[in-house]
């Protein structure tokens, strides 16, 4: 498992994407997501503006598993 952490108190689904490299930005997320079965806390979804929070798990089908962290200062 990756843990990918961030600033802020969330991201979107698609702004995950985009920082980890599975997709180049932030327009390629909606297709991404319509070809790619993506798992968040175990349960489907292909939402692009999903809220992520520290805590949350990323499952991408053919990518792995993420713990999304708050980054530390």
């Amino acid at each position: 498992m990756t843990t990918i952490s961030f600033h802020g108190e969330f991201i979107t689904l698609a702004q995950f994407l985009k920082i980890t490299d599975l997709i180049g930005s932030g327009g390629q997320a909606k297709a991404y997501l319509a070809e790619t079965a993506v798992k968040v806390n175990g349960e489907p979804d292909n939402r692009r503006g999903r809220k992520l929070y520290p805590g949350d798990r990323v499952e991408v089908a053919g990518a792995g598993m993420f713990l999304l962290a708050a980054e530390q200062d």
